[in-house]
């Protein structure tokens, strides 16, 4: 089990805090455990904290007026979200949905305020994080416009490979058929197709309840 020391571990603007600062961190911090299906936080809350996976995978995803649900990415272990509505100070625009049993970090806002304040390495891991969903987002709507279901499975499956997003993820991911349907939009009988078109392609090998990816690259330039 991954322990939260591990995921801050793996931040690099926490390894030039002093040791007191990075306890007063922690201190800011709760982990809560979500069961598979639960939420994590509702659209229309009041934002007070910025949060982590610990481990687990969660989505992101919203409920239209036409009744319509639409999925914008899921979030692996390692990823942080919600920085966006902190800064903005408004309600809560989306629902995160946990996937499978998880893990997740919550950082209330008086410290995410302090690290913004007098941080100048978590400003530019901000500015990084931010730059990076927005080119996630710009590629969603690529996808859905563009591409056929093996391509959009393919870039989808690359966006959570991103090592500056999702830096514990590594080469290989732990997720059902089922879950990437919920990701991608898709049947779980058409994600098999897919994925088996992907691994003929050499581009990554599909085992019971995982992926590892062969070709980021090649994933992230299907059908192109």
């Amino acid at each position: 089990m991954r322990s939260l020391d591990e995921m801050l571990g793996s931040l690099p603007w926490m390894h030039d805090l002093p040791a007191a600062e990075l306890e007063r961190i922690k201190s800011g911090i709760v982990v809560r455990s979500i069961a598979a299906g639960a939420y994590v936080c509702r659209r229309g809350e009041t934002v007070e904290h910025w949060m982590g996976v610990v481990e687990g995978l969660v989505k992101i995803t919203c409920d239209g007026i036409c009744g319509k649900t639409t999925t914008f990415t899921g979030v692996a272990s390692g990823g942080w979200f919600g920085e966006g509505s902190l800064l903005k100070n408004e309600p809560r625009r989306y629902d995160v949905i946990a996937l499978r049993e998880s893990r997740i970090a919550f950082m209330n806002r008086a410290v995410f305020q302090s690290l913004l304040d007098h941080s100048i390495a978590f400003n530019r891991f901000l500015i990084v994080q931010l730059n990076e969903r927005l080119g996630q987002f710009i590629g969603l709507m690529e996808h859905e416009r563009l591409l056929d279901i093996e391509a959009r499975l393919a870039r989808g499956l690359a966006s959570l490979f991103n090592p500056v997003l999702y830096p514990g993820v590594g080469a290989r991911l732990q997720i059902s058929q089922e879950e990437l349907g919920f990701l991608a939009g898709i049947s779980r009988q058409r994600v098999n197709r897919a994925l088996r078109t992907l691994a003929e392609a050499s581009l990554l090998r599909a085992d019971y309840g995982s992926v590892t990816v062969l070709d980021l690259a090649g994933l992230r330039s299907y059908g192109s």
